[in-house]
C-alpha cells in the first residue's frame, strides 16, 4: 500500500502541471479575443446573454474561454503546490517576488472574469470588491478607481483591466520563466482535447437576478471571503486575511528550517479558508 502511494506521488510531482497551465492559458487568450470582438461592457449582462445566440458558435467560445481560464487558475496553484513541495531550488528573491505576483493577477484576472457577465454573480462581486477597495485606509478610494469604479464608470475599466491592464502584469511576471520553460501545444494535446470536448456539453455559467433572490453565491474561489464578511470588517476580511497567506508566498525563505514553518502556516489559512468556503456552500 505504502508502495502504490508512492508511486502515485511520484507520478503527480513529475506532471508537468505548469505546462498545462500555460497551455490553458493560452487557450483562454485566444478565446478571450474571439469574445472581445462581440463584448459590449456598455451593456455587460445583454452582450453576454445575447453573445451565444449573435457570435457563431457563441455558447462553445464562452464556455471554452471560462473552463480553460479556471484550468489554468487551478494548475497553476498546483504547480506552485509541486514547487513548495519539492523544497528544491528558489530563484533570487527578486525573481521569485516578480514570479509570485502571477497568483494575484491571475487571481484578478478570474474574478473580473467573472464581474464582466453582468449577471447576479458578477455584480454583487463587483460590489462587495468596491466596497473592499475603498476599505482599504488612504489608497482605497484611488486603487478602486483604477480596478473597479463600478459605480461610475459601469464596466469600461473593469473591461480595460481585464483585456490590457491585467494582462500586461500578468505578461511581465511569467515573462522570464516562458523565456526560459517553453511550451509546445503538441506536448498537452490530450489536456486541450479534454477542454474542447467539455466545452461541447458544459455551457458557461449565467444566473440572471430573480424576484425574490436573498443569497448570492460569488465565484467559487470567493466564497471563503464572503463567509468572513459576515463576521469581520471588510478590510480584515477582504485584505489582512488574503494577505497573510500572499506575504508567506512572496517572501517564501530558502532555508530548510523556515521552509517547513511557512509552510505549515499556508497549509493552515487554506485549510481554515476551505472551511468557510464549505459553510457558504451549504447556506
Amino acid at each position: 500500500m505504502a508502495g502504490k502511494k508512492s508511486k502515485f506521488s511520484d507520478i503527480l510531482l513529475n506532471i508537468r502541471w505548469g505546462g498545462q497551465a500555460l497551455a490553458c492559458l493560452y487557450v483562454s487568450i485566444l478565446s478571450g479575443i474571439v469574445l472581445a470582438l462581440q463584448y459590449n461592457p456598455a451593456e455587460a449582462f445583454y452582450s453576454s446573454a445575447t453573445l451565444e445566440l449573435v457570435a457563431p458558435y457563441g455558447r462553445f467560445w464562452r464556455a471554452l474561454h471560462f473552463y480553460a481560464s479556471q484550468g489554468f487558475f487551478l494548475l497553476l496553484l498546483l504547480h506552485l503546490a509541486v514547487i513548495l513541495h519539492q523544497k528544491g531550488y528558489i530563484a533570487p528573491r527578486i525573481s521569485w517576488l516578480r514570479l509570485m505576483l502571477s497568483l494575484p493577477t491571475a487571481l484578478l484576472l478570474l474574478f473580473t472574469g467573472y464581474v464582466l457577465r453582468g449577471d447576479a454573480t458578477g455584480e454583487a462581486a463587483g460590489a462587495i470588491a468596491e466596497h473592499i477597495a475603498l476599505s482599504i485606509p488612504i489608497i482605497g478610494k484611488p486603487l478602486n478607481q483604477l480596478l473597479f469604479d463600478i459605480s461610475t464608470a459601469g464596466m469600461r475599466k473593469v473591461y480595460a483591466n481585464h483585456l490590457i491592464g491585467l494582462m500586461v502584469l500578468g505578461m511581465f511576471s511569467i515573462w522570464p520563466h516562458l523565456r526560459k520553460y517553453q511550451v509546445r501545444i503538441g506536448q498537452h494535446l490530450q489536456s486541450a482535447l479534454f477542454i474542447f470536448l467539455a466545452c461541447l456539453f458544459l455551457p458557461a455559467p449565467m444566473e440572471p437576478a430573480r424576484i425574490g433572490m436573498t443569497h448570492i453565491a460569488g465565484p467559487w474561489f470567493f466564497l471563503g471571503l464572503q463567509e468572513l464578511l459576515r463576521f469581520v470588517p471588510p478590510f480584515w476580511a477582504g485584505v489582512a486575511v488574503p494577505a497573510l497567506v500572499l506575504a508567506a508566498l512572496f517572501f517564501y525563505p530558502n532555508s530548510p528550517g523556515r521552509q517547513k514553518k511557512t509552510t505549515a502556516a499556508i497549509l493552515l489559512w487554506c485549510a481554515f479558508y476551505t472551511f468557510l468556503t464549505l459553510i457558504s456552500l451549504y447556506r
